[in-house]
């Protein structure tokens, strides 16, 4: 048996196995399913649809609010159109697939490799001890000879939960080794996952498939179709991409200095760590804060600038480069990363209009930072000077963990001064108060609060901006 080495996006996945890859399956030829229309699937059920645009209503169960035209493939099952699964015509073996999917409150669906494989979707917002049924699981086998509490078996649970809310674009991206068999059809060799990849995070990882999950449409062969959940609830899909296993990579040996045994911190209760922090590729934080929690919602924090930089589901972070040896001072999140800012700005400014640019930084604003104070529950409040006055900046997970809450107070009025609460490609108010950010990437909610925001373009991009007052709440949910 050889050691082979598959590089999937960052990570190499290691597996073994005795049999060549083939190539040449039919839907590994098309590079992407076309989502104008539904011409790659055979019999689309009425609930089947393309759409342009698609949202979520957080308050109800499997309610989807659909735009219709094209690109976005929706299932929205209902009495007068029942959900069916939906089956491409083309079949595959190995594969990489990768897409974008979006789940309504309360949801639950999944995607079938060859018809028999099943990878969980489901809404798993705020989960903190996933299952095989959770999103992104490897869902269980079934057998119905065994006793009730049995049946169901050998699933696979994600290594953590990095599941976005529902109305939330989520990346998934799958390796898919399919079962190899001999000329006589007798299978010599268990299909894989290879690897497992949603919201950039690794959840799966060369785990062999010993048979079909739950809900498979036949026994198993060389090649299945691709197939989507449709009777359960609602769900979107799209940018579904196809490739083939990279067979260049796939017999090379990994080569070079082994990776040094990594360094974790786990937030088992609630957990700070000082470093500095790589929001972008050359856009680093110095003076950062992370703060974790065991709601397993964890966000970083700018102490030069009073910025809430970034929030992440899941574990809470890799330390390895920061002890590392020498080191170079930086942590990083272990799950799914929401980021707030691309720049590195302060979040509050005197403004004289609100057609003025917001300001690049603090120079004569006589800012300062006096950093923190601890709550009752070890959570900090983050405190600084900023013209003349001192902002108290308090930023704490919900109780249900499915976002931040953050309340900004200040000891004496300022005249104009304002707070930066979104800097992003598209703003839109989805109900009173709620807003939806940066392509469905987050939602910010302002309905504890009176003032209202202003949403304006700067530099080719969308700026939501509020007046501070005395004090200001809100909230953002990921």
């Amino acid at each position: 048996m050889n050691l082979n080495v598959l590089k999937f996006g960052t990570t190499a996945f290691l597996w073994l196995f005795g049999t060549t890859l083939t190539f040449g399956q039919e839907l590994t030829d098309l590079p992407e399913i076309s989502l104008n229309e539904l011409s790659a699937f055979n019999a689309p059920a009425k609930s089947w649809t393309t759409a342009s645009k698609v949202t979520a209503n957080l308050k109800a169960d499997n309610s989807l609010k659909i735009t219709p035209g094209t690109g976005i493939l929706v299932n929205n099952p209902e009495k007068k159109a029942q959900g069916a699964d939906l089956f491409t015509k083309a079949q595959h073996g190995n594969i990489v697939l990768e897409l974008d999917y979006l789940m309504a409150r309360g949801s639950n669906s999944g995607i079938y490799l060859q018809g028999n494989y099943e990878i969980q979707l489901r809404d798993s917002w705020a989960v903190t001890n996933p299952t095989s049924a959770d999103n992104g699981g490897i869902y269980e086998r079934w057998d119905e000879s065994k006793p009730e509490g049995q049946k169901g078996y050998g699933g696979y649970a994600p290594r953590q939960n990095v599941a976005r809310a529902p109305g939330l674009w989520q990346h998934l991206k799958i390796a898919f080794q399919a079962a190899q068999f001999n000329p006589s059809g007798i299978k010599t060799a268990n299909a894989r996952i290879l690897g497992i990849t949603l919201n950039g995070v690794l959840i799966q990882d060369n785990v062999e498939l010993f048979g079909p999950t739950r809900g498979a449409m036949g026994q198993e062969k060389a090649t299945g179709p691709l197939r989507f959940q449709g009777d359960h609830g609602p769900v979107a899909f799209k940018n579904i991409k196809i490739s083939k296993l990279p067979g260049n990579q796939s017999n090379a040996v990994q080569k070079g200095k082994p990776a040094p045994d990594p360094i974790f911190i786990d937030a088992a209760v609630n957990t700070m760590i000082r470093s500095f922090v790589d929001v972008l590729p050359g856009l680093r934080v110095v003076h950062a804060i992370s703060v974790g929690s065991p709601k397993q919602v964890h966000y970083s924090y700018d102490l030069d600038n009073g910025l809430l930089v970034y929030g992440w589901r899941g574990n809470f972070v890799d330390a390895t480069p920061m002890w590392d040896g020498r080191g170079n001072g930086t942590s990083k999140p272990r799950g799914a990363v929401t980021l707030f800012s691309t720049k590195l700005i302060p979040a509050v400014a005197q403004l004289n209009s609100t057609k003025d640019t917001w300001p690049a930084d603090s120079t004569g604003t006589g800012f300062r930072t006096k950093g923190y104070v601890m709550d009752a529950e070890d959570r900090p409040e983050f405190k600084y000077n900023i013209y003349g006055a001192q902002v108290t900046d308090a930023i704490k997970v919900s109780q249900d963990g499915q976002g931040l809450i953050r309340t900004l107070s200040i000891d004496k009025p300022l005249a104009n001064l304002y707070v930066l609460l979104a800097s992003a490609a598209d703003i839109q108010e989805l109900s009173n108060g709620l807003y939806l950010v940066d392509g469905q990437s987050f939602y910010l909610d302002l309905n504890e609060t009176t003032a209202k925001p202003i949403i304006r373009d700067a530099d080719g991009k969308k700026e939501m901006i509020i007046l501070l007052g005395s004090k200001l709440k809100y909230s953002i949910s990921f």
